[in-house]
């Protein structure tokens, strides 16, 4: 059971950032309008997505690496922490400075909350095998 703990950190991550991934750039010209009020329709936004959309992508398969492949563990958990608290510290500074986001104040806690469970399951890495 500790086992499945160990990953379940990762595996989480790699399914919901790969499924925002897609939401952000496998069509951003139809599905952001649709979830956000903006419309884009310009080369270079839909290219910034889409490059946004590459790097979730890579870095929810390194994490994949690393569920499969125990040499790639903890550098794949790093990566999640990083990844995770980037995110949740940005959307803080946006809350701070620009105001409490409806769509966004839930996946800043989650983020947030992922980053925790990385760094607990770091520091507990041993016990978790």
């Amino acid at each position: 059971m500790k086992k499945v703990s160990k990953h379940l950190h990762l595996t989480i991550s790699a399914l919901v950032v790969s499924l925002a991934a897609l939401v952000y750039g496998a069509n951003p010209g139809k599905f952001l309008p649709l979830i956000f009020d903006f419309q884009v329709d310009n080369l270079e936004l839909k290219n910034i997505f889409r490059a946004v959309m590459g790097l979730y992508l890579a870095f929810a398969a390194y994490w994949v690496v690393g569920i499969r492949r125990p040499a790639h563990w903890r550098n794949a958990t790093i990566s999640n922490i990083l990844f995770m608290g980037g995110l949740g510290a940005g959307r803080l500074v946006s809350t701070i400075l620009d105001g409490v986001s409806p769509a966004y104040t839930l996946g800043m806690i989650l983020e947030l909350l992922m980053m925790a469970w990385g760094i607990y399951n770091l520091k507990h890495q041993k016990e978790l095998l």
